[in-house]
């Protein structure tokens, strides 16, 4: 515990939320300095080791991105803050992610892999995932992973699950066009607004995809968050956006193209963040399992409602689930922080799966 909650404390402690930079060298240097594994740090910041042998692999994926800090976990010098206090780290990135960041190094370290074993710790998560994608690029392709996103919480108060899959988020705008005219004459010109409401009634009227994961029922949302137009009280609107939050499941899309068969109204996709769903039940059995040997708890396989790295190695090919300390509601918080018991937990976790997958 002393190893892990040290090593934490030197994650946290390090800014990384403008520059991943001496957050991802620090790991670089501690993975080539506490293990013989093949170290790179690519071209994007990500650092990727390798070590054992075998026609699969299994990767412990996490990121060393952070959102930015509230003012007050930061001092007057801009360094992070790092606090413990009753077996809880306090600070910024403590439970999203680098407390599960040190347990994949230390899992790393200490497993004798079944076969190929894989950590990777990747920039740019918090930003849409660019680093993953990158690397996917660039030919990252485990057969295998564990991501280290929370998973704590889902079916009980202190249990850490295994999600098995996950939503994805596809944001977009709706945009109506029309055309000016003074307001005390509104038949000469076209209502952008009136238009733009039009489509919200056909957005409203839209069915949330739903699918199943491995036995798991799952349903995604559509909803309108934001409505921009006009430019005056007096002036018929010629141009209204409207924003479009969905979170999507693995499979389905809400088919929000129809808003275009509006007169004036487009449709255009901001940001599609996959989602994730485990196609191998043994593996995701065997994770189970392991997170069953390491806790008092009886886990379960779960569903979680955010995006992580893990959708875009799924939709890469890599079969994924996620096991993490950090519990819902926890994250991007004034008061963020991990249980560096759980912290442990998952460290536990993550040996065994290594040293258990690939099965032979």
């Amino acid at each position: 515990m002393d190893a892990l909650a040290s090593l934490t404390r030197d994650l946290v402690s390090i800014p990384s939320h403008d520059d991943e930079s001496t957050a991802g060298e620090y790991i670089a240097s501690w993975l080539r300095d506490h293990t013989d594994a093949r170290v790179t740090r690519d071209d994007h910041g990500n650092v990727i080791a390798r070590k054992g042998r075998g026609d699969e692999s299994l990767a412990l994926v996490g990121h060393h991105d952070v959102v930015p800090p509230d003012e007050s976990q930061v001092d007057a010098d801009g360094e992070y803050i790092v606090e413990e206090r009753e077996d809880r780290l306090y600070g910024r990135g403590a439970a999203d992610m680098k407390g599960c960041v040190a347990a994949a190094m230390l899992a790393f370290r200490d497993a004798d892999p079944a076969g190929e074993l894989v950590f990777a710790s990747f920039v740019g998560e918090e930003q849409g995932g660019v680093g993953c994608q990158a690397a996917i690029e660039d030919g990252f392709a485990p057969d295998y992973a564990v991501v280290g996103e929370g998973s704590t919480g889902y079916s009980a108060p202190g249990t850490t699950d295994v999600a098995v899959a996950h939503k994805g988020r596809r944001g977009s705008t709706i945009v109506a066009e029309g055309a000016a005219a003074h307001a005390s004459e509104p038949e000469a010109g076209a209502n952008a607004i009136y238009r733009a409401t039009d489509a919200v009634d056909v957005v409203r009227d839209l069915d949330f995809p739903e699918t199943s994961v491995l036995g798991h029922e799952m349903s995604g949302s559509v909803a309108i968050t934001e409505i921009d137009g006009g430019s005056a009280w007096n002036v018929i609107p010629e141009r209204c956006e409207v924003t479009v939050d969905e979170r999507t499941v693995p499979g389905e899309r809400a088919p929000l193209d129809r808003v275009e068969a509006i007169e004036g109204v487009t449709w255009r996709v901001d940001q599609d963040l996959p989602p994730m769903a485990c196609g191998d039940a043994d593996f995701a059995d065997a994770v189970l399992d392991a997170a069953t040997a390491a806790q008092a708890a009886t886990p379960e396989h779960v569903v979680k409602p955010h995006a992580t790295d893990a959708g875009w190695l799924a939709q890469a090919g890599t079969d994924c689930v996620i096991v993490g300390a950090a519990e819902p509601g926890e994250a991007h918080t004034a008061d963020e922080s991990v249980s560096l018991a759980v912290v442990e937990r998952c460290r536990d976790i993550y040996e065994a799966v290594a040293e258990s997958w690939p099965s032979e």
